[in-house]
């Protein structure tokens, strides 16, 4: 994880050492606007440097629609951080069998023309912004109290994050070609939902004890997830539901066209 941070790091340094070597671009006309380009093209970096580059590949699309405005779509596919051995009441985890999911998200963005000197995309933007996680995944465990004889036991757990929320970032233009692409705070109102099945031979207290190593595991790699579902429980059909505050933090390399 340090590694990672580290990484992240190096890049946003790489990022702002670099506006000094931007071309100089005049103050937003319409003629300019007209003559630009207003397509951008581009990869999500932020989910593999926090959670590694084979769980995110999410690329995006951006279009500037007026001199002040753009929207952008993103979508792609996620997956759970790999999780490391747990053993808790019992149940130790033994492999993910299936591991997969899917991120989209939208945004609308205005570009402060009072507070850039470029052509739009170069610039802060603020905005609204649409966001919906969705992770699928089946986990062996097996079961073992005492002496007795180990069980096999299967989970299958799904996981659903819809957020909705306003962003502040900024957008660099390097070489009229080449976007980096910041979203520095996004605060959002999110709904969590946490689903799991459970597959085995199993009394309805052995199987509350799985539903909160479950959890653990669902919790263990993803931050401020561990104050989202504290002191929440699954109910009788397996489900968890909650409202809580919601981020959004991103860095984008683009092209663009």
């Amino acid at each position: 994880m340090k590694s990672k941070v580290i990484a992240g790091i190096v890049i946003l340094i790489m990022i702002l050492s670099g506006a000094n070597m931007l071309y100089a671009q005049s103050k937003n006309t319409d003629s300019a606007w007209k003559e630009s380009y207003k397509n951008i093209i581009r990869y999500n970096l932020s989910g593999p440097i926090v959670f590694g580059f084979g769980n995110y590949i999410i690329f995006g699309y951006e279009r500037i629609v007026n001199p002040r405005q753009s929207f952008s779509i993103n979508v792609g596919g996620v997956a759970f951080p790999k999780s490391a051995f747990i053993s808790i009441d019992s149940f130790s985890l033994d492999k993910d069998t299936r591991n997969k999911g899917v991120n989209m998200s939208f945004d609308y963005r205005f570009y402060l023309q009072h507070e850039n000197k470029y052509n739009i995309p170069h610039g802060a933007y603020a905005g609204p912004y649409i966001s919906y996680n969705h992770f699928n995944r089946t986990n062996d465990w097996t079961f073992q109290q005492g002496s007795m004889e180990q069980k096999p036991v299967t989970t299958t757990t799904k996981f659903n994050i819809f957020t909705i929320g306003a962003e502040l970032g900024y957008q660099f233009v390097f070489w009229k070609r080449l976007a980096i692409d910041l979203v520095l705070v996004g605060p959002g109102i999110s709904v969590y939902q946490l689903k799991t099945k459970i597959e085995g031979d199993l009394t309805e207290e052995q199987k509350a004890n799985l539903h909160s190593a479950v959890l653990q595991v669902t919790t263990q790699k993803f931050p401020g997830m561990n104050y989202v579902f504290a002191d929440k429980e699954f109910d009788a059909n397996g489900v968890l539901r909650t409202t809580s505050f919601g981020f959004r933090y991103m860095i984008h390399i683009g092209f663009m066209f």
